[in-house]
């Protein structure tokens, strides 16, 4: 299945009666943290204590995308091209592959407005 038929199926699913745009769009963005939470304390429980909740995680991935794709179509983007925009843009950064010098780039302080190397960041 493709992202973008997912979305479309994501749509059918959700509330559509929201009084405002400010309210549906939080609606999706808390929804997503809270998924998101869910997967974190899943991999917490089978790893930390032997719980085994290898399910649930999968199960809240799942949940976790379709906030996803709620929020692309709030914003009306198409999940295929955020990963494909995404595998280009990490093609670029990592050409050969993950290195620790190649996360070592600047950054913007979005701050200050202004572009510091990552260890200027941590004094």
């Amino acid at each position: 299945m493709k992202l973008s038929e997912y979305q479309e199926i994501a749509k059918k699913t959700a509330k559509k009666d929201y009084s405002s745009s400010n309210e549906e769009i939080l609606t999706w963005a808390c929804g997503i943290t809270g998924e998101a939470g869910d997967v974190a304390s899943c991999i917490k429980k089978t790893h930390a204590h032997k719980n085994d909740q290898k399910l649930g995680t999968r199960e809240n991935i799942g949940d976790t995308l379709w906030y996803m794709a709620m929020i692309c179509n709030f914003y009306g983007w198409n999940m295929d091209e955020i990963l494909e925009e995404n595998v280009k843009k990490l093609a670029a950064r990592f050409p050969q592959g993950f290195t620790i010098e190649a996360v070592a780039r600047e950054r913007i302080d979005w701050n200050e407005g202004k572009i510091k190397n990552e260890d200027e960041n941590k004094q």
